[in-house]
């Protein structure tokens, strides 16, 4: 099996992050994940921009298909996140890449970018590895 399939067969039971926020991941392997979110309605604030939490959540779900896929569990131990301006386009899309993965922690950094290319939010996230594969 994939390692695409297989994230989407791990994490099909994340309600909230796949069918209530809405997001699609489009590409996994170990260390390395994409996500998408097709921006609607129920996605924006007051000020009809996206919501910091769906930027946050879509973060936290590229960081726990990357981290976890290759076989290893791992859990988030702090969470930094900045946001740098609002979509001008339609989707907004995750990546998540390590910059450290050692024996017990890992960080990653989830940057979040709309299909123009506008730089949304980065995210700076460190994980306790619970178990090695």
């Amino acid at each position: 099996m994939d390692y695409l399939t297989k994230a989407k067969e791990m994490f099909s039971n994340d309600i909230f992050a796949s069918e209530t926020t809405g997001i699609e991941i489009l590409a996994a392997e170990p260390g390395y994940a994409r996500c998408r979110l097709k921006i609607e309605k129920k996605h924006l604030n007051a000020l009809n921009s996206v919501m910091g939490g769906a930027i946050f959540t879509m973060a936290d779900y590229a960081f726990a298909i990357a981290a976890n896929i290759g076989g290893d569990i791992v859990v988030t131990i702090n969470s930094q996140i900045s946001y740098l301006g609002s979509a001008k386009g339609k989707e907004l899309y995750a990546e998540a890449k390590p910059i450290k993965s050692g024996r017990s922690t890992c960080v990653y950094n989830i940057d979040i970018r709309d299909e123009l290319d506008t730089q949304v939010a980065c995210v700076s996230v460190t994980g306790f590895v619970k178990s090695k594969k």
